[in-house]
């Protein structure tokens, strides 16, 4: 009866990892890729969190404001490099490669948590960027084993999920024109209705009732949490890794039921 149930779920496992592994060999022919990305977490620490801690416009209690913005721009570094991931699942459709993922018995599930966990692994090193400018600048870490394999598990699991939805987005509009513009548009709804660059508690009340929708609000606390010293959460670690992985499987369901219509 064991048996039964694990046969399918460490072939699931593997098929999953071979995707995974494919993905991530594309970064071989091209580190720039990494390079650029950490264009973006340096301005966004070196001029707005700087300036912005200087002016004292944003009231975070005790925590330094440009503390206080590190986390969010991890997380808005990983939700930028993720919700573009999409546009490879449209490239590999003109190619012919998704329609010999669809002939071949990998589980749609497999193909599609595969594809958002390489994008999970991508993230990893912007967390050693925004980590390096943390430093240089400052900010009060948390340098415990625990935290850092948390922060780790946090930008891998919120990568899968923003991936997976562009891999959503990417089913439903099927060609980079039209791809760009959705993810454009999404982007920055998505991060400036969270808790990225200022608290909660200071948001008017739609854009709060919003941000308790927005799962990035639970990626950054949980982030923030475990990447500042002394810092606690505002909803729970707990509920946290809930939203986040809730939030994880559903898309994954969806994308895999949608992944097919690319072909179409």
């Amino acid at each position: 009866m064991i048996a039964t149930f694990i046969h399918p779920l460490t072939g699931f496992i593997e098929k999953t990892f071979v995707i995974t592994e494919f993905e991530l060999r594309k970064l071989r022919h091209d580190f720039t890729e990494l390079v650029t990305r950490a264009l973006q977490p340096a301005l966004w620490l070196l001029i707005f969190g700087q300036v912005f801690s200087r002016s004292g416009a944003m009231h975070t209690g005790n925590i330094p404001y440009l503390d206080f913005i590190a986390p969010g721009i991890l997380a808005q570094s990983v939700l930028f490099v993720a919700i573009f991931y999409g546009i490879n699942v449209i490239w590999e459709r003109d190619l012919g490669i998704v329609q010999k993922f669809l002939a071949s018995p990998t589980p749609r599930a497999a193909l599609v948590l595969g594809k958002g966990f390489s994008a999970g692994i991508r993230s990893l090193s912007q967390t050693a960027i925004v980590y390096g400018l943390s430093l240089l600048l400052g900010v009060k870490l948390n340098w415990s084993p625990l935290a850092l394999l948390n922060v780790l598990v946090i930008v891998v699991l919120g990568a899968t999920l923003f991936s997976t939805f562009s891999l959503i987005i990417a089913c439903i509009v099927k060609t980079r024109e039209r791809f760009m513009g959705v993810g454009q548009v999404l982007t920055m709804p998505l991060f400036f209705a969270s808790n990225a660059i200022y608290p909660t508690d200071i948001m008017p009340g739609w854009l709060k009732t919003i941000s308790h929708l927005n799962p990035l609000t639970y990626v950054v606390d949980a982030l923030r949490t475990f990447m500042l010293a002394g810092s606690t959460s505002t909803f729970g670690l707990s509920h946290d890794y809930a939203v986040i992985l809730l939030s994880t499987i559903i898309l994954i369901f969806i994308g895999a039921r949608l992944y097919p219509r690319l072909a179409s």
